[in-house]
């Protein structure tokens, strides 16, 4: 099959290189797009079309991987040039903008959520699929290092399985470096952490972890984040946490690109923008 993947970062990439891993071709579009995007796009064996509507016409899959406030406006783009095979959704969104997308592709719509890292290793990376046309999709990645898997329920099922997830990893890295920035403001971060070691054991180390991990990808998080709240009020739950998280990792947004931060780097981010 001729697959696109638009647009692809860390992630996109190493989901494009699975899927050629599979056999299949895959493109993507060098219009609007940054040449570190295009070369990391080629280190995975993308081959480039120079604008949407053209790519659009040779293919028979198209598999959206962006940062999730990009999600509907990558999906309408491709609606417009009247694409008429399988769209896959694969951002971080909340249920309600998994449905949104649905209603441009009806049934040849499939959602999905990515749960782990990007693909290097076999068995770190879950690609949760449903809709009707769910297991065309799984076909994409058989004998890869992506396991994809279909999960029961349509529009919005696999992006929720992913709101869950992401809420309890990506908000309780928020909280734990939050709680390290109010120590510090408190000036009893010496007290917290010895209180940790005797009834939190590896919470310091973890903390500290934390914040090394996440300053480069915080940038992305932030959107993830509002999605997630938006779940929530779905639900009729309290949201404020998420959207507090998502302050969070707009305050450390500026990492991007940089070597990953310490935990003293991000607490003095934290607390610099009071």
């Amino acid at each position: 099959m001729k697959v696109a993947v638009l647009h692809p970062g860390a992630m996109g990439a190493s989901v494009a290189a699975a899927i050629g891993t599979a056999g299949h071709d895959v493109i993507g579009v060098t219009k609007g797009r940054s040449q570190a995007t295009i070369d990391r796009a080629r280190g995975a064996q993308v081959s480039f079309i120079e604008t949407l509507e053209e790519a659009m016409s040779m293919v028979d899959v198209v598999v959206s991987i962006c940062p999730p406030e990009a999600a509907l406006d990558v999906a309408r783009d491709v609606q417009e040039t009247g694409y008429e095979g399988i769209y896959v959704d694969g951002n971080a969104v909340s249920p309600q903008t998994a449905v949104a997308i649905g209603e441009l592709f009806g049934n040849r719509f499939v959602d999905g959520g990515i749960v782990g890292p990007p693909a290097r290793r076999s068995g770190t990376t879950r690609f949760y699929l449903s809709g009707a046309l769910a297991n065309d999709v799984v076909g994409l990645f058989v004998d890869t290092l992506v396991t994809a898997q279909v999960i029961s329920g349509g529009a919005g099922s696999a992006s929720a399985l992913k709101m869950c997830y992401a809420a309890y990893t990506k908000g309780s890295s928020a909280l734990v470096m939050a709680v390290r920035a109010l120590a510090e403001s408190n000036g009893v971060t010496e007290a917290l952490l010895a209180e940790w070691d005797l009834s939190q054991k590896g919470l310091r180390d973890s903390s500290e972890r934390t914040a090394l991990g996440t300053s480069p990808k915080a940038w992305r998080f932030e959107g993830e984040m509002l999605e997630i709240a938006s779940t929530f009020d779905a639900a009729g739950l309290p949201a404020g946490f998420h959207r507090a998280a998502a302050e969070i990792y707009e305050r450390m947004a500026h990492f991007k690109n940089e070597d990953p931060a310490s935990l003293d780097q991000v607490i003095e981010t934290l607390l610099d923008k009071r």
